[in-house]
């Protein structure tokens, strides 16, 4: 898998304490939460998983333009709050 991965991203991961090796896993074993097909460049995408018991929200553009390899720019990172999502976190919670 190539990871491209924004300054955004990167300050994000950061400030999170979230490594490339659990991004790539939400990105090869989550839930496509959502998919923002309007998205300036790419369509992107919104997956949830859960790792080491921690909810992680990853959003991502696929550049498929090369076609021996896709190219993941992962655009942002987060621990999905309660106050925003349901227990499942992968759906938002009507009522904020």
């Amino acid at each position: 898998m190539k990871l491209f991965i924004t300054k955004h991203a990167l300050q994000r991961m950061y400030e999170r304490s979230i490594n490339e090796e659990e991004v790539e896993y939400v990105i090869e074993n989550g839930v496509i939460i959502y998919e923002y097909a309007d998205d300036k460049t790419y369509p992107s995408i919104l997956m949830y998983c859960t790792i080491n018991a921690k909810p992680l929200h990853v959003v991502f553009s696929i550049d498929e333009s090369i076609q021996k390899e896709k190219r993941y720019l992962v655009i942002t990172v987060y621990r999905p709050s309660l106050e925003e999502w349901n227990s499942d976190y992968v759906t938002r919670r009507v009522d904020k």
